[in-house]
């Protein structure tokens, strides 16, 4: 399976209002002009919401956010529609507040937030979690990381752990096709990834993915296991 390639993500649920009130509100937070539209067209639309991120993005990584920026830049990374585009208020929240601050966050809206809300926080989520910087491999193939990014990963390997558990339960128990489709990428289906009482649950997980309607869910889960 690993010769072929990924099927992309569909689009999800229409958080256009939402997310431009954020991006709206943002603007103030930076002292930043909301520019006006003439008309509610699609296209215009589009070009006003690219003109906004610019300017957002000019901001953002030329500065560190204050403290009244933390709750609105994580809220439009939740609600940001486009996967890679939200990357542009997960990092300046992370740099300014600390990875595992925005980590905590993110679960929080994976459990207790609308299904929109949930979604956001797994595609956020992607960018949020830290990486390993690999620089060769030790006399057994294993990859040897960079003692900071190791440093880096095991200060929030709690918090790895317990989105792992709050993703893997939320796909199995929300019907919702677009938190699935969101949470399944970063999913682990091996089983010893997990503690020995979660292995049934992953099986199950499994089984919904490959018994699915959903053609991308089909596909993706053939990735992973």
């Amino acid at each position: 399976m690993s010769g072929k390639a990924f099927m992309a993500l569909p689009d999800g649920a229409d958080a256009t209002s939402e997310f431009r009130s954020c991006l709206v509100e943002l603007m103030r937070l930076t002292g930043n002009q909301v520019p006006s539209r003439a008309t509610d067209s699609r296209d215009e639309a589009r070009q006003w919401e690219a003109e906004v991120r610019k300017k957002l993005r000019e901001r953002l990584d030329t500065r560190q956010a204050p403290e009244q920026w933390f709750d609105t830049l994580v809220r439009a990374a939740v609600l940001d529609p486009n996967p890679s585009f939200n990357r542009q208020f997960v990092e300046p929240a992370v740099a300014s507040f600390g990875r595992r601050r925005v980590l905590t966050t993110l679960i929080r809206y994976l459990r207790t937030g609308t299904n929109q809300e949930r979604a956001g926080a797994a595609r956020a989520w992607y960018w949020a979690q830290p990486s390993l910087e690999i620089t060769g491999q030790d006399d057994t193939g294993k990859w040897i990381p960079t003692p900071d990014s190791q440093a880096e990963f095991e200060a929030v390997a709690d918090l790895s752990a317990e989105w792992g558990e709050a993703t893997l339960r939320e796909f199995v128990a929300n019907d919702d096709l677009d938190v699935r489709r969101c949470i399944l990428p970063g999913l682990s289906l091996r089983p010893e990834r997990h503690p020995a009482e979660l292995h049934d649950l992953v099986a199950e997980a499994v089984n919904v993915a490959r018994t699915h309607p959903d053609e991308y869910l089909r596909h993706r889960v053939e990735h992973q296991v």
